[in-house]
């Protein structure tokens, strides 16, 4: 059997961004990665943070803020940063084959509400790509979709609105529902990492394109709620279900989607190769 690749998570407080980094690549691939991280400046562990990582069924044993030279004691094989700060400051550790620079913004300032959640969920979904990229198989996160979860998501207009849309479309990518909702990219991503990662939405990839369909593991109560929800309120999604028609059939909406999804797709692989 192959060593564990050891990587090295670098934030500037190793309380927050870089824990939560470090517990989710053990989750996904602790199989083959061997998986630290470290502070430039450390403190504690943020609260935070930790309950976040709870919330999403995940451990937080043994999970605290550490400094770079607490670390250091064999090579690394991968470094990532996750902030300008700690890429700028961050002189290169010895004998580290491979670098990246990544960038997330730090959740104990970050505006809007639940910003742990919100970071930990951006997190997932780079890690899952950085995963891809490396050619290396991940577990799958197995989730317990419970009666407080299920309606907690319902519970935001654009999440209930792109579920409804998915649900009765069978099947949607990014920029179908960023065109329908009218809402920005971003945004929309966001809260469909949210969906997948409470278990109500699983993805499949074809090509550049990345379309998000009900997860067939949703109980039937939940997809009697959506299917009751659809049939009394028509008219809520009537607006958003036109301008989605409007792109036209699938063939035509993958050309409109095309130029954003194919630049958005290189840069994702230039950034971290």
């Amino acid at each position: 059997m192959s060593p564990k690749q050891r990587v090295l998570f670098i934030c500037t407080a190793n309380s927050a961004r870089s824990l939560m980094a470090e517990a989710l690549m053990r989750e996904m691939a602790g199989d083959r990665y061997q998986v630290f991280s470290a502070g430039m400046e450390p403190s504690q562990a943020d609260m935070r943070a930790l309950r976040a990582l709870k919330g999403a069924g995940m451990s937080t044993d043994g999970l605290r803020s550490k400094s770079l030279g607490d670390v250091l004691d064999e090579p690394f094989d991968i470094v990532i940063t996750l902030c300008n700060k700690a890429t700028l400051e961050c002189q290169s550790v010895q004998g580290t084959h491979q670098t990246l620079a990544w960038d997330f913004e730090d959740p104990v300032t970050r505006s809007g509400l639940r910003p742990f959640e919100t970071t930990l969920n951006e997190l997932s979904e780079r890690l899952q790509m950085f995963l891809l990229i490396q050619g290396k198989p991940f577990r799958a996160r197995q989730h317990s979709l419970t009666p407080l979860a299920f309606f907690k998501n319902l519970a935001e207009d654009t999440r209930l609105r792109a579920l409804l849309l998915i649900h009765s479309q069978q099947e949607l990518c990014v920029c179908e529902l960023t065109e329908a909702l009218q809402e920005s990219q971003p945004k929309i991503s966001r809260h469909l990492a949210q969906l997948r990662n409470s278990g109500l939405l699983q993805d499949r990839r074809n090509s550049q394109w990345v379309f998000y369909s009900i997860n067939p593991n949703v109980p039937d109560w939940c997809l009697s709620v959506l299917d009751e929800t659809l049939a009394a309120n028509a008219d809520w999604v009537e607006e958003d279900t036109e301008r989605l028609l409007a792109m036209g059939d699938r063939p035509e909406r993958t050309e409109q989607c095309c130029p954003t999804d194919s630049k958005a797709s290189q840069n994702t692989t230039q950034e971290m190769h």
